[in-house]
């Protein structure tokens, strides 16, 4: 008898109407379009929807699938959904408006929360239940394209839900919402480090054979349990020696009490150069005052090459396990002492030459003092180590993401993509022109939706300045990035100003929402004359020693950033036959760009900004945007 109830339960609840993730409460709807509503119930059972006093009704298939188009709609709401079959499904607090979906790798992935002290007064007050956003989990999958992600939820801008927010697409979706008063959905599909190749189906990677043949391998389960089960042997078996050898865990050298006058001495910010893999550890005294006592303090420590383990006066506070994050750990009141104090770092070095990331804050904070920890530390090696096992990153191999974090999208509405990726394919930016423009066709082809907008940032400015020209990996993408404009209705924010030499995450998130905003305008909602971009390369002309630049999106007109118009520009480089670059003069008249090196009699080739770092590059049209680095080559 007890068999017989479970099984009747569960048919009974198998017969029941579910729904995609994406379709639920306070979800964002696209308008001026048809819209598809769908999901699953028993084999041939009706289903009705009622929305916006409209009532829709569908059959499911012999599968159990069904689906509905909703008529256009203009921008409103909020509205509710009734959905019934065997069940009744109530879908609360729907807008509609306009649905973009943001792709790519950390910098779109990155959270407000990340920059949260860049834009404390943004999160404090951010109160816009227009603005929502659907985060779908990080997944791959080669053997199957989804229908359907494994969770998510939409979520409104609050001071406490927008921490989860991308903090490219927030500022994006504000800018676009301030300008034109309608609801935003904003889809998150990103995961960092991922490649373009990653995001590409597998009938459209066979243009790739390599990737094509890649996916196929890692098909097989059993490969990849065995490589992350290789990987994560390898990676317990070397921190349990390190740890293991590690005299600063067998001698307690977080405590305050140790004597470390015999330690050598370090001037940080710095790298250990001469330090091998393992474990350091790093100790500065520091006095504070009667009037940091019995208060909240923050630690900033830069960024820590590669991992790091952090105690006050022997109390933990805090650990980041890779290199790139800020390290910025909060103390509680109790924590700080009125004079002397310690602060220990173990420093773990996966390679070697770990350290204290230049130009970076190293200092503690309370509400009204600051002590800054800059200068000379003391270290000592806790252990010594053979280099730390690599990892395979399976996640990111070709086909995964695409099955598992856009198809399952495919079939909700948008208005468009902004996507922010490149420095995972900076290895080889000679294809990557081709991946794009894949990309695109790609999922436009799949969604049905014509030539739906496409925005993307190209790569900002990142890694040490050089004094001469050189040839650049992170430059040769950017032109990639460029090329990819042939590609109808897509648009590019520049963001060669907008980086940090010493952190691939910039924080400067703000300013590359409002330049992909700015793209939006023009290219998704009409603005025609609208300068929604610097300065881009159009054409070249040699005459005798000279290079003539002709360039679109002069607007105003151009000019050298913080200079007069007729002082000469900075990081133009020219070349001859023999391809071997110097710096060259660049003036401005009229709305070319003049170049030239008395050196060079026969130039043929012409670069601007071309580093993976062009400190000082200058062009900018006086709509305030700046140009694309670009390689010129005489026909």
């Amino acid at each position: 008898m007890l068999l017989f109830i479970v099984c009747t339960c569960s048919i009974a609840l198998s017969a029941q109407v579910k729904l995609p993730k994406l379709i639920s409460d306070s979800m964002v709807l696209q308008r001026g379009t048809s819209i598809k509503i769908w999901g699953w119930a028993a084999a041939n059972e009706k289903v009705t929807v009622r929305f916006n006093q409209k009532q829709y009704q569908a059959v499911t298939n012999e599968q159990g699938k069904w689906l509905i188009l909703l008529a256009p709609m203009k921008a409103g709401g909020p509205y509710n959904m009734d959905i019934d079959a065997s069940n009744h499904v109530t879908i609360k607090n729907i807008l509609v408006g306009d649905v973009w979906l943001c792709g790519g790798q950390s910098n779109m992935e990155l959270e407000m929360e990340r920059v949260k002290y860049t834009y404390a007064d943004e999160i404090a007050n951010a109160n816009n239940p227009s603005i929502r956003q659907f985060m779908v989990p990080d997944r791959y999958d080669f053997n199957q394209v989804h229908d359907d992600v494994d969770a998510g939820a939409w979520a409104t801008v609050n001071p406490k839900d927008i921490l989860h927010f991308s903090a490219v697409a927030y500022f994006f979706a504000k800018g676009i919402h301030t300008k034109y008063k309608v609801p935003i959905g904003l889809i998150n599909a990103a995961l960092g480090g991922s490649p373009a190749e990653a995001w590409i189906s597998e009938d459209a990677l066979k243009s790739f054979p390599n990737y094509y043949q890649e996916a196929q391998r890692f098909k097989n389960k059993s490969l990849i349990d065995s490589i992350e089960t290789k990987d994560r042997d390898a990676s317990n078996s070397w921190y349990r020696q390190l740890n293991g050898n590690d005299e600063g865990i067998r001698n307690n050298w977080r405590d305050m009490t140790i004597d470390d006058t015999h330690w050598e001495q370090v001037n940080m910010p710095s790298y250990l150069t001469n330090a091998k893999p393992g474990a350091i550890w790093l100790r500065k005294e520091f006095t504070v005052p009667a009037s940091m006592i019995g208060k909240k303090a923050k630690l900033e420590l830069g960024r820590i090459v590669d991992a790091d383990s952090v105690f006050v006066n022997g109390l933990f506070v805090g650990n980041i396990t890779y290199q790139y994050p800020p390290r910025r750990y909060e103390l509680a009141p109790n924590i700080l002492k009125e004079g002397r104090n310690i602060v220990a770092v173990k420093l773990i070095s996966n390679n070697g030459r770990g350290g204290f990331v230049l130009d970076k804050k190293y200092e503690l904070t309370t509400s009204t003092d600051t002590i800054d920890l800059k200068g000379t530390w003391k270290y000592k090696i806790g252990a010594t180590m053979p280099s730390a096992p690599g990892q395979t990153f399976v996640r990111w191999k070709p086909l995964g993401l695409y099955n598992a974090m856009i198809a399952p999208l495919i079939d909700f509405p948008i208005k468009g993509t902004i996507w922010y990726q490149g420095e995972a394919n900076t290895k080889n930016p000679k294809e990557y022109t081709a991946l794009m423009d894949t990309l695109m066709a790609d999922w436009r082809t799949k969604r049905n939706q014509g030539n739906f907008p496409f925005i993307f940032v190209q790569l900002a400015n990142f890694m040490e300045a050089k004094q001469q020209p050189t040839e650049s990996s992170w430059a040769a993408t950017r032109q990639a990035q460029l090329n990819t404009l042939s590609v109808p209705n897509t648009g590019m924010a520049v963001a060669i100003d907008l980086g940090d030499w010493n952190d691939i995450h910039p924080e400067n998130k703000k300013e590359v929402g409002h330049r992909l905003a700015l793209q939006a305008r023009k290219i998704a909602y009409g603005e025609n004359q609208l300068i929604a971009a610097g300065p881009l390369y159009q054409s070249m002309k040699i005459q005798g020693n000279k290079a003539i630049i002709n360039f679109s999106n002069i607007g105003k007109g151009l000019m050298a950033l913080n200079l007069s118009k007729d002082i000469e520009l900075k990081y133009f480089s020219i070349a001859g036959a023999d391809r071997k670059f110097v710096w060259a003069k660049a003036i401005i008249q009229g709305n070319k760009v003049i170049i030239w090196n008395d050196s060079i009699i026969s130039p043929i080739m012409v670069r601007y900004a071309w580093a993976d770092n062009p400190a000082g590059a200058n062009l900018y049209n006086k709509e305030g945007l700046p140009a694309s680095p670009f390689e010129a080559t005489k026909e």
